[in-house]
């Protein structure tokens, strides 16, 4: 298994953190398999491409809820490192619970 789980939504509320608003977030290690995604559609192309961290965010978004850490934004890098054997990533999070 690679994630907590699959989903198709975001169960949080809105957060209205824009780009730069996750920029201030520093990263932290996350494991995969406490991550439950917020979408279920994956591109392969994404997925292969050698340059897929070149644009946007170099870490993955995440939200903590009740509990629960939501993949937002970076299943495509998320995956990549599950196919090289990685059980973890660098991931910004968003702590919602405080």
């Amino acid at each position: 298994m690679v994630f907590k789980a699959v989903g198709d939504t975001r169960p949080y509320p809105d957060h209205g953190l824009d780009a730069r608003g996750w920029s201030r977030i520093p990263p932290r290690q996350v494991r995969l398999d406490q991550l439950v995604t917020t979408r279920r559609e994956l591109y392969l192309d994404r997925v292969l491409a050698d340059d897929s961290t070149f644009y946007g965010d170099l870490f993955p978004h995440v939200v903590q809820w009740n509990g629960e850490l939501y993949l937002e934004q970076g299943v495509h890098r998320a995956l990549r490192c599950a196919l090289h054997q990685r059980n973890s990533l660098h991931a910004r999070v968003l702590d919602l619970t405080q």
